[in-house]
């Protein structure tokens, strides 16, 4: 008898999150989605999922979150952590508070529901986390300054934690888009691209959905560009 799998999608009600969510529903995945804004609930239950409005920021709705899914399921196979939006301003004009907020949206909007959700996965002996990261996490932009230095800080822990937990067969990886569609589109970025396009939700949602699967069950604290070729490492 095959066992239902089961994914977790943190700040899942727009964009990457949802479209994400979506795809690993039409993969065969029970999916349970966190959003702040009430949409994931709406989403989780057109995907027959299920749903809490809460805040990734928040650890006390992460754990409920964990608690009502495993409650419900029984089991946790996936974790897809995705994001809102950090401070943007020219770097010295970044207060001390603004630098928190942004280690609190690109950061520890992975380290805790991994907190959370990892030592489940660990007693199951398998279990893959895929976090949406940023294609300018090596190769900063000073247009998202939190985003890059903290998603830089991200790669770091992403390393630290597949190399503790791949004899656990647990996993993590992230994912690093460039320009996507859930973002406004300009002329100039759209030809920064080699591809001359802008990426699409779905196809970062099936990158999350391949790294989620059995077919990445080799694939551990790696980070994955879909960025249309934006930026290139020898």
């Amino acid at each position: 008898m095959s066992v239902e799998k089961v994914a977790v999608v943190t700040a899942g009600g727009s964009g990457m999150g949802a479209a994400a969510a979506k795809r690993l529903a039409a993969d065969g995945f029970k999916v349970a989605i966190l959003s702040s804004s009430g949409k994931g609930e709406a989403l989780a239950k057109e995907l027959g999922g299920l749903g809490v409005t809460g805040s990734n920021q928040s650890n006390d709705d992460l754990q409920r979150l964990a608690d009502l899914t495993l409650e419900r399921f029984g089991r946790i196979d996936v974790l897809v952590n995705s994001a809102g939006h950090g401070p943007r301003a020219p770097i010295l004009e970044i207060t001390d508070e603004q630098w928190h907020t942004g280690m609190d949206v690109y950061l520890l909007n992975v380290i805790r529901p991994v907190r959370i959700v990892a030592p489940q996965m660990v007693k199951q002996k398998a279990g893959a986390i895929v976090n949406i990261s940023t294609a300018w996490a090596f190769e900063p932009s000073p247009m998202f300054p939190t985003s890059a230095v903290f998603r830089a800080g991200l790669a770091a822990y992403t390393k630290i934690f597949a190399d503790k937990y791949a004899p656990d067969n647990v996993r993590m990886n992230n994912v690093l888009p460039g320009w996507i569609d859930s973002l406004p589109a300009t002329e100039e970025r759209r030809d920064s691209v080699p591809m001359r396009r802008y990426g699409k939700s779905e196809e970062i949602a099936a990158t999350i959905a391949f790294l989620a699967s059995e077919g990445a069950g080799y694939i551990t604290g790696q980070n994955i560009r879909v960025d249309g070729g934006l930026i290139r490492s020898v």
